[in-house]
């Protein structure tokens, strides 16, 4: 394994809208695995017009959902996985916590980890990382118009790593609550860019290792592209090679809408 990147990366911790990151020889990624890209300029814009509902925070007009709320809207085809996964992060995620987003992508998830995890002593941390640089930009200038508070940004650590490599950020003596995966293409992006499963099982050992006792790893695959449905078989076998003794493993699933995104929650005892 490389060593760790903290002679550049760690520089990325502040974030700023002309954040720049280049991969060193060693931080390269795996052969299979094939980076997702950003947005595109119009759709970042419609994205930021209205930061805070994408990121599935609460607004006047959209209140908090509670698991039981989420997940019966769920059922009745009401409610979206994304929002059950929201849901179930917000019961787990404790104010100070340490997190992971192993998909930041455009930053949507990584924003509303932050909200989660934000005390008023400026405490918690949100690692967020994505193999493509732009994806790191997106997410920095995406939080950027949605955050004030310049301490609260503080509490994002960015990195332009593959998810399989999360132990070489995180620090060992951080426990870590919830470490969050969003698998497949990136919306409004080229759907032929995707990630695999081999990064993605390595990336869900990782996450079991650093994860803390009580702790959550959510992973929402999409699969209605190809490969996705192979991702999912490595998804739901990790998730079923997991001792019974120190895990408990779940699956939500539209049994009648086959390409309809999957949520798997994996909660450590």
């Amino acid at each position: 394994m490389p060593p760790p990147p903290h002679s550049h990366l760690f520089r990325s911790q502040t974030l700023t809208p002309l954040l720049r990151l280049r991969p060193s020889s060693n931080s390269s990624p795996p052969p299979l695995w094939r980076p997702r890209r950003h947005l595109s300029a119009c759709a970042s814009a419609a994205r930021l017009a209205d930061p805070l509902a994408a990121a599935g925070s609460a607004t006047p007009q959209q209140p908090v959902l509670g698991v039981e709320e989420a997940v019966v809207g769920f059922v009745t085809g009401k409610r979206k996985a994304t929002e059950v996964a929201h849901a179930v992060w917000r019961s787990v995620v404790q104010k100070g916590d340490t997190v992971v987003d192993a998909t930041c992508g455009n930053g949507n998830d990584t924003l509303a980890l932050l909200k989660m995890v934000a005390d008023e002593r400026r405490q918690g941390c949100v690692y967020g990382m994505d193999i493509q640089e732009s994806a790191i930009e997106s997410t920095s200038s995406f939080l950027q118009m949605a955050i004030n508070d310049g301490h609260e940004r503080e509490l994002v650590k960015l990195f332009s790593i593959c998810h399989s490599r999360m132990e070489e950020i995180v620090p060992k003596d951080s426990p870590v609550r919830l470490v969050a995966f969003n698998l497949g293409y990136l919306p409004g992006g080229d759907k032929t860019v995707i990630t695999v499963p081999r990064t993605t099982e390595l990336a869900l050992q990782a996450a079991s290792r650093i994860l803390s006792s009580g702790g959550l790893i959510s992973v929402l695959v999409y699969i209605g592209h190809p490969g996705g449905r192979d991702e999912l078989d490595v998804v739901e076998s990790f998730a079923s090679s997991l001792p019974i003794d120190t895990w408990v493993s779940c699956k939500l699933q539209m049994v009648n809408r086959p390409i309809a995104p999957v949520l798997i929650l994996l909660n450590k005892k």
